[in-house]
């Protein structure tokens, strides 16, 4: 059986680029104090104010579990609030602060950095046919989770 490379294989090549962006990402993040997980759940409460957790997890394709922990810390950081949601006293609304917009608004150029570097050298139709691409492997593996 010949040897093959991990790079050969489409899953090893997305894992690994998607944790080589994340982790450049975090080196830019960490006079913040956030990682790039709180920071797209801070993201997605500053655009989405009033959102439920459950609408989290589901819009970040996480568990509750991770989803609540995630969210425990941006409310110890002070950078979200919440407050009881008056259609289901089960269910909090998750508000971004003063504090977690700032934040947000502080690093969004830091995100579009890390882009830029890891799509250099590709031109506006390769990253729009690369979208469309990984979003349609997204979809193709739904079923999987």
């Amino acid at each position: 059986m010949p040897h093959s490379s991990p790079q050969q294989f489409l899953g090893f090549l997305l894992g690994s680029t998607h944790r080589r962006i994340t982790t450049g990402f975090a080196r830019a993040l960490k006079p913040y104090d956030i990682t790039p997980e709180q920071w797209s759940v801070l993201l997605m409460i500053c655009d989405r104010s009033g959102i439920s957790q459950k609408e989290v997890a589901a819009a970040a394709a996480k568990d509750q579990p991770t989803t609540a922990r995630i969210v425990e810390l941006l409310l110890k950081k002070g950078f979200i609030s919440k407050s009881m949601n008056p259609g289901d006293r089960r269910a909090f609304q998750l508000y971004a602060t003063e504090e977690g917009q700032s934040l947000i608004g502080n690093t969004l150029e830091l995100e579009q950095q890390t882009i830029n570097t890891a799509v250099a050298g590709l031109n506006p139709q390769q990253l729009e046919e690369l979208r469309s691409m990984l979003e349609l492997i997204y979809h193709n593996t739904n079923h999987q989770e």
